[in-house]
């Protein structure tokens, strides 16, 4: 967990490490979500495959900003990530930039940040360990925030209000609790989130759902019904727009990319 210092902007610090080979690639695959995360491959790097089959190196240290698409990386050898996820209204109060610019974007660190991204970058591949990896980004996410920081619109935090909702939130009610119109509310709103509230909503309530990998004692319906579809049939439809999965075949375990929640 982020000090209290950088807790309203960054939700967590998180590190992945594996093993692969030509033989035994591993193939991971990242799904919609509201939430940025600023990602550091410190061992081994990732392609990115392109739907026409062909592979794209990805970078090796950068923002994976807020998208409402899947993309699918794959590697041949050992590796080791370490990232921090966001809120999506931390890019502007982190990076001087809209939240709304890099949406679905993913910009390398040096096109985000300049010199002081390619020195950060090194910094956190030479670090010893997670701990020491940990306390650098902390510290300069809070040299970065106290360069940036402005006021925070009350907007920006009606986004933690949508996310602790798992997404079932009323959009009248929230610009209401924000004295401003719907019209109003949407044009703030996409400033900070990046999405209209509707959409912003609508993949919570899906990376929601995912949370529910690995529950055996809950079919689809069930999950549908308690992440707030209207049916089955609803849950499957979003659920393949923000993952390229059925979900049926995603919860069965056998999905490429879900061994870090089977360990």
């Amino acid at each position: 967990m982020p000090p209290p210092s950088l807790a309203p902007f960054v939700r967590c610090f998180w590190a992945l490490e594996g093993e692969a080979s030509c033989a035994t690639p591993y193939v991971h695959r990242t799904m919609a979500s509201g939430c940025p995360e600023l990602v550091f491959h410190f061992r081994g790097r990732f392609d990115e495959l392109l739907e026409d089959g062909k592979t794209e190196k990805s970078f090796v240290s950068g923002l994976h900003a807020q998208t409402k698409r899947y993309n699918r990386f794959v590697t041949c050898e050992g590796f080791g990530i370490f990232g921090a996820y966001l809120y999506p209204y931390a890019i502007p109060q982190l990076f001087a930039y809209p939240a709304e610019e890099l949406t679905n974007e993913m910009p390398d660190l040096h096109t985000l940040l300049g010199q002081e991204g390619v020195d950060l970058e090194e910094q956190m591949a030479l670090a010893p360990c997670h701990a020491s990896r940990r306390a650098l980004l902390t510290s300069f996410l809070e040299r970065k925030l106290i360069r940036h920081y402005q006021a925070e619109d009350a907007v920006a935090f009606t986004i933690q209000r949508v996310i602790h909702a798992n997404g079932a939130v009323n959009i009248d009610a929230l610009a209401h609790d924000n004295f401003l119109s719907r019209r109003q509310f949407e044009r703030k709103f996409k400033v900070h989130a990046g999405f209209s509230p509707k959409l912003f909503s609508r993949i919570v309530r899906f990376q929601s759902s995912l949370e529910e990998y690995g529950n055996r004692e809950k079919s689809l319906t069930e999950i549908a019904y308690g992440c707030g579809y209207f049916d089955q049939s609803h849950f499957i439809h979003e659920f393949r727009e923000f993952s390229g999965y059925h979900p049926g075949y995603y919860f069965s375990g056998k999905a490429e990319g879900v061994e870090y929640r089977d360990a």
